[in-house]
């Protein structure tokens, strides 16, 4: 009843918000894309996006929609691996930011090594600057991190917009310089903040740098400054920074998946992952 192609060009929409990014990540044309939509909604016979000017938003049954088309392809890929008689297996060396840590990420790794046992899955957690760094070096085999302002590699995960969070009721003195809590060079989220605030004029000072989160995290509960975040993965305790502080708008960043190229069991295996986080993207940056 449910074309898989047409599970997998959902679920890019619904991800990333976009039928233009999504067809960027699948490859299509965004007529391919609509078309795709169009002939799932009409299967459900109920519409699973609302479009205005504004953007793309999920109906009810679009949000229903998400976790039978994860099963559905899941289901689907098993079935195409018994079947077609191959077992994924090697050392995969899989990189991905400090940003997933308290994500629901582990839950799609755990799916991913309980389908492929023989698979021996190498988990590093670093800054994203750092694991673009070893893809290129080939010390990685894929990676899962921001993307830097006007690139455009990698298989775009979803985007979403930077903000400046810190403890609830922080108040900044706008005579002083902006108390500032950092990833340590090259952090992504670091260069930005600054840049954003040189741009401005605004004097700022480092209250606390660590390339741990949760270490960022306590200092940021404690009240020793803000620190930018994604939006859609504010760590429990902080809350946005009111437009009233006055600090620059930092634009958006996009979390995108990126391969080496070694080329056999490896980048079968690669493969197969990259293709169950971008199924399961959505539950990245989603409480449900």
């Amino acid at each position: 009843m449910y074309e898989p192609t047409h599970l997998r060009t959902f679920l890019a929409v619904a991800q990333t918000l976009s039928f233009t990014r999504a067809a960027e990540r699948l490859g299509l044309r965004q007529s391919t894309v609509s078309q795709h939509v169009r002939r799932l909604e009409a299967a459900t016979g109920r519409p699973l996006f609302t479009r205005d000017t504004h953007g793309v938003a999920l109906t009810e049954d679009g949000e229903a929609m998400l976790g039978f088309a994860r099963t559905i392809l899941q289901a689907h890929e098993r079935a195409a691996a018994f079947f077609g008689g191959t077992r994924l297996r090697g050392r995969l060396r899989f990189g991905v930011s400090e940003d997933f840590v308290t994500t629901r990420l582990p839950e799609i790794l755990e799916s991913f090594r309980r389908e492929h046992p023989e698979v021996d899955l190498e988990l590093t957690v670093e800054l994203s600057g750092t694991l673009q760094a070893r893809l290129a070096a080939g010390r990685l085999d894929l990676i899962l991190a921001k993307r830097r302002g006007g690139e455009s590699e990698g298989r775009l995960v979803w985007e979403d917009a930077l903000i400046w969070i810190g403890a609830p009721g922080l108040r900044l003195d706008p005579d002083r310089p902006v108390p500032l809590i950092l990833y340590p060079p090259p952090g992504i989220t670091r260069a930005r903040a600054l840049e954003a605030l040189e741009a401005q004029g605004r004097a700022w000072r480092i209250a606390c740098t660590s390339s741990s989160l949760s270490a960022n995290v306590a200092a940021a509960r404690a009240g020793l400054g803000v620190m930018a975040h994604t939006r859609g993965l504010v760590p429990p305790g902080l809350v946005p920074v009111p437009d009233r502080a006055g600090l620059p708008e930092l634009g958006d960043v996009g979390f995108v998946l990126r391969g080496g190229r070694r080329g056999g069991s490896v980048q079968e295996a690669a493969d197969a992952l990259a293709e169950a986080i971008l199924a399961g993207g959505d539950r990245l940056h989603r409480s449900g």
